[in-house]
């Protein structure tokens, strides 16, 4: 039997090589061939437009990064140039500021000359109305001394008669001396 079943055999393998779409596991074959061509398209059009969605998200994230960045440069720029803009009009400031100090310093300087000037004015004129004051004073002073000692002398040297006619003499001129 063994030997029958050899010799029938290569005789069955010839019938079963001819016959190879009766073997199981060309259908198989082809069912899996079938089935990854029906899905194929869909697959591939599922993780196609998987990538695209994704790539079209990287895009966007990286044109929204771009226009970050370009935003951000825009506004260090911005704040740049106002920081030089305050530090000019600080500069101007300071600058205006000393100019303004040095100008009140000179006219500080000019006021309290003449403010000087001024007192030292008042000063010698006070010192002139004292000194007229004081000429005045002694002036009536020693008119004071002179009539009280040419009243003594008169009195002692002049007798009563000549002292009425001198009286009378005075008394005479008294109205030309007053116009």
């Amino acid at each position: 039997m063994i030997a029958s079943a050899l010799a029938a055999e290569p005789a069955a393998h010839e019938a079963v090589e001819a016959a190879f779409y009766l073997d199981a596991h060309f259908w198989v074959g082809i069912g899996f061939a079938l089935v990854v061509a029906i899905i194929y398209r869909p697959v591939v059009r599922g993780l196609a437009a998987a990538l695209d969605a994704r790539a079209a998200k990287i895009k966007a994230r990286l044109d929204e990064a771009f226009r970050l960045r370009e935003d951000a440069q825009e506004m260090l720029a911005t704040y740049r140039r106002k920081q030089r803009d305050a530090m000019k009009e600080a500069e101007e400031i300071v600058a205006h500021a000393k100019a303004e100090a040095e100008r009140l310093a000179e006219q500080g300087a000019r006021d309290l000359e003449e403010s000087l000037k001024r007192r030292e004015k008042m000063a010698m004129e006070r010192i002139a109305q004292a000194e007229a004051q004081a000429v005045k004073e002694v002036r009536d002073m020693a008119v004071e001394v002179a009539v009280s000692a040419a009243q003594q002398v008169l009195t002692r040297s002049i007798s009563a008669d000549q002292a009425a006619a001198l009286v009378d003499g005075a008394i005479k001129e008294l109205p030309r001396k007053l116009h």
